[in-house]
This record gives C-alpha cells, structure tokens and sequence, in this order.
C-alpha cells in the first residue's frame, strides 16, 4: 500500500488506493489506517471534491519506503553474487524480456 502511494502523482482516494493493490474498500481502509497510526501516510481534503479525502505519504513514509528499496536491492545484490558475469547479463537480459512483457 505504502509503495502505491508512494507512487502515485497525485493523491488518491482509499477506493482508488483499494484498486491499485488488488484489495477491497474495507480493506485498504484498515491498511490505510496501520500506515496512518505508524505516522506513514495522512488525510487530506481531496482538492476537487470537499466531501472526500485523499491519501498522501508524509516524510516519514517516504523516507520509509526509500529504506525498504535499498535494503531489497542490498538483498538481490547479494544474492547476485552467486551468478557468473554471463548469467548475470543472462538475468538482466530476461528481467528486462519480461518486464517489455508485463501487460500495463
């Protein structure tokens, strides 16, 4: 949850968020509320329409998030490790296949 908000452009709604993750409205309300009570994520008015609120990351989300994504590519680096050069090149040349791949 924490990387779609991340992620996004602009602000979005639970709903929205819901969607993006694969889960349902309830759902991503109690996650949205985990990150919300760790001090990760807040509320805002949603600027085209008062009635709602939109989800945005604070810094210290963020700065979360980036820790997280360091620490994964730490991980695969050193896993890496265990490949020749040529597999390497072979893995990167089939992580990038399949990533032309992935449906949008």
């Amino acid at each position: 949850m924490l990387h779609a908000i991340v992620h996004t452009e602009q602000p979005r709604s639970i709903t929205d968020l819901g969607h993006a993750i694969g889960v349902d409205q309830p759902r991503a309300s109690r996650l949205v509320q985990s990150l919300a009570d760790a001090g990760l994520v807040r509320r805002i008015p949603d600027p085209s329409d008062g009635r709602r609120v939109v989800i945005e990351a604070t810094r210290a989300g963020r700065s979360r998030f980036e820790a997280h994504v360091e620490a994964r590519a730490a991980e695969v680096a050193a896993a890496a490790e265990a490949l020749t050069v040529a597999e390497r090149a072979e893995l990167a040349r089939l992580l990038a296949k399949l990533a032309d791949a992935w449906p949008a």
